[in-house]
């Protein structure tokens, strides 16, 4: 049985959704526990409710990877049998992606944005770009295939709608293997000269080791020459909320019933003119309170978000901006979508990944 480490299977959750795409100050990462130890099981949630971390215990869950941070301002005090305690008397990691789980291809708000159906989907709000780097490796005419597979695999070569681009030069490689060496090709002392290529490609900067790792391990070589060069270009611009195109327009308290009922919620509230149709749609999980005036100038007709505040709310019908707010908790749409992102991306390794059972919504609506 192979054995996976907590470490392994955050690296490949890292690659899905990079830390780096967070923003700045907000509280991500390893918060309670170690990763550098097996895990057989992971438990998936929106929050780190007392409950949740005794859901974990039952299952025998050894890490948790919440949305939501348990620790978000410093702590004074660890009060006794709270979730902090019982996660280190039982050993179970908590790892949490927050806004890097928002903002990434294929997180949160592309989730909102299939629960709706939206199409023909962009960016709310830009929050930067990928840094791109360029990779140019030095190959043995008889790797030359595995290599450009490997590079392509892991995400190099991405220009806008094309993958695995890469251009290739022939030339002579040369050097001296030394006396400490063990050579794919050559001997000790005895100048060698191979029939070699120059694979050029391109990597998003967050990718970069991921794609030098899988480059070396394809490389027939015990060292691998490569260049990296930062670019000037920019690459794929990344950023928070999602908006596009409902199928065909709804009256705004049709929508409302629909959000509700897509998203499964006690309850939505809107603000706007119910009989007015809408069709574009944006979307924003959790706290859109700032992202009025960009889901306005991008014309979307509606925004669904969560936490909207009453002068905000106000200030949105000033805006003509329609709001349906279908609260913080239907972020719970990201139990699902990681547990089929990290099955798809481990289904080769004996690891369990679970979708929390427990509903963290403190709120109950009179109806």
């Amino acid at each position: 049985m192979t054995i996976v480490t907590g470490k392994k299977i955050i690296q490949e959750f890292e690659q899905f959704s990079p830390p780096s795409l967070a923003v700045e100050g907000d509280k991500i990462g390893l918060q309670i526990g170690t990763l550098d130890k097996p895990v057989s099981k992971v438990l998936v949630t929106l929050d780190v409710s007392k409950k949740v971390v005794e859901e974990a215990i039952s299952i025998g869950a050894e890490l948790i990877i919440a949305h939501h941070p348990p620790i978000f301002r410093p702590l004074k005090t660890i009060p006794h049998n709270s979730v902090f305690t019982l996660c280190i008397q039982h050993e179970i990691a908590v790892y949490v992606a927050h806004t890097n789980l928002d903002v990434t291809v294929g997180g949160v708000n592309d989730w909102f944005s299939e629960r709706l159906g939206l199409q023909n989907t962009s960016i709310l709000a830009e929050t930067g770009y990928s840094p791109l780097v360029k990779v140019a490796v030095y190959v043995p005419e008889t790797h030359e295939r595995e290599v450009r597979a490997a590079l392509g695999d892991n995400g190099a070569g991405a220009i806008g709608s094309y993958s695995y681009c890469s251009f290739t030069s022939k030339g002579l490689g040369r050097f001296l293997p030394g006396e400490d060496t063990h050579p794919h090709i050559g001997q000790h002392g005895k100048l060698e000269t191979v029939n070699e290529v120059k694979i050029e490609t391109i990597v998003p900067e967050e990718k970069l080791p991921s794609v030098l790792c899988a480059m070396k391990n394809a490389h027939p070589y015990e060292e691998v020459a490569y260049d990296l060069y930062s670019l000037k270009q920019k690459g794929a611009e990344y950023g928070l909320g999602r908006i596009g195109e409902l199928t065909h327009s709804m009256t705004l308290v049709g929508f409302a019933q629909f959000a509700k009922e897509r998203f499964g919620v006690q309850g939505v509230r809107y603000v706007g003119n119910g009989e007015a149709l809408v069709r574009r749609v944006a979307v924003l999980g959790g706290d859109g309170n700032k992202y009025i005036q960009a889901a306005k100038q991008k014309g979307a007709d509606v925004l669904v978000t969560g936490d909207m505040y009453f002068h905000v709310a106000q200030d949105a019908e000033a805006l003509g901006l329609s709001i349906v707010d279908v609260g913080h908790y239907a972020e719970y749409v990201m139990k699902e979508g990681v547990v089929k992102e990290m099955q798809k991306r481990f289904n080769y390794e004996k690891v369990s990944w679970v979708v929390s059972s427990i509903n963290t919504d403190p709120f109950t609506f009179v109806v």
